[in-house]
């Protein structure tokens, strides 16, 4: 089983400078490459405050100079704000620049103040992003495409650039609802399940995806994704005490934003029930408890597990040495898996 080092948006404005951010980030990146993660993902969003957060386009070019042998992903992309003629050629040059190395992962999103900014609506997203990565395979596919759909446009269009990988990148698909879920199954892809969606849950969407694979005719793909919030400890109890005030100041600022796909009474329990948790959506404890809660993802069918290991005001002394002890602990067994 694969491991990914999952970065998003947790470093809270005003927090520290945005040039310390960046060199943090910097030195996150190489301690996971070292330590033996898989995959490096990087998410994606806009006026997320009180967040601040770096863009993926430009970060990956520059962290591919020194990826070695680590994945390149987005996580995720959010497709619905985006025009997919610059997302194609975008995609295309940074596979050549990392050699092969990217996965493109892409979501819906979830924030009516970014589908505002960017001119279009809520209630497009599904739609948009469909025809959005239809256009996408036809560029990264076909010599000249012309296209007039719903809501792009385009007349004996020759790509600019084309992927490094044939016939394209791999692609995971950001999935939180069932009708998301659904989505997924009808085109076709490879499933990403969110951070936050408990076990009970999973193996009914992960049912549904197969469901609906077999009724639009697609095999299952080779590859199944989810992303964790984890803390890992020398102990259960110091992994729970750890962890707690990171979860729920996350989740706390996400509540605000109008998170979907959450239990709703998620950040309460986090404030009290942590423990619960623990066994259920997040992974938590122990280097043997961890690799045990990660088995059991890769008994569900999942290959690659993206693992989450900052919090907000998490010092950056802490956060080095998380990733020493995951690299240290709990990956040659993952990787075994």
């Amino acid at each position: 089983m694969e491991v990914g080092y999952q970065v998003g948006q947790v470093v809270l404005r005003g927090a520290m400078g945005l040039q310390e951010q960046w060199q943090g980030h910097l030195e996150q990146f190489r301690a996971a490459r070292d330590a033996g993660f898989d995959t490096y993902c990087w998410a994606h969003h806009y006026l997320i405050h009180p967040f601040q957060h770096f863009q993926p386009w430009p970060v990956l070019a520059r962290l591919a100079a020194e990826a070695g042998n680590m994945k390149l992903a987005t996580s995720v992309l959010l497709l619905p704000l985006l025009n997919p003629v610059d997302v194609a050629e975008q995609v295309a040059t940074l596979d050549h620049i990392s050699e092969g190395r990217l996965i493109l992962g892409l979501g819906l999103g979830y924030r009516p103040e970014e589908c505002e900014a960017f001119g279009t609506r809520m209630s497009e997203r599904g739609g948009r992003a469909t025809e959005a990565l239809e256009l996408m395979i036809r560029l990264w596919t076909e010599d000249e495409v012309t296209h007039h759909g719903r809501f792009f446009h385009v007349t004996g269009a020759k790509p600019t650039a084309q992927p490094y990988q044939k016939p394209h990148p791999k692609i995971w698909l950001a999935a939180m609802s069932d009708p998301a879920i659904r989505r997924v199954g009808r085109e076709g892809h490879t499933l990403f399940i969110g951070p936050a969606q408990p076990q009970s849950t999973i193996r009914n969407q992960i049912e549904l995806y197969h469901e609906t694979l077999a009724e639009n005719g697609h095999p299952i793909p080779e590859d199944m994704v989810i992303v964790r919030e984890f803390f890992c400890a020398p102990s259960r109890e110091k992994a729970l005490e750890k962890a707690s005030w990171g979860f729920e100041r996350k989740y706390r600022e996400y509540d605000s934003h109008g998170f979907q796909g959450t239990d709703p009474e998620l950040t309460q329990k986090m404030t009290g029930d942590l423990e619960t948790l623990m066994d259920d959506t997040f992974i938590v404890g122990s280097p043997q408890e961890c690799i045990e809660q990660i088995a059991g993802y890769r008994e569900m069918g999942f290959t690659q597990v993206a693992l989450r290991l900052f919090y907000p005001d998490m010092p950056q002394r802490d956060v080095m040495e998380h990733i020493e002890l995951v690299g240290r602990e709990v990956l040659p067994a993952v990787h075994g898996l």
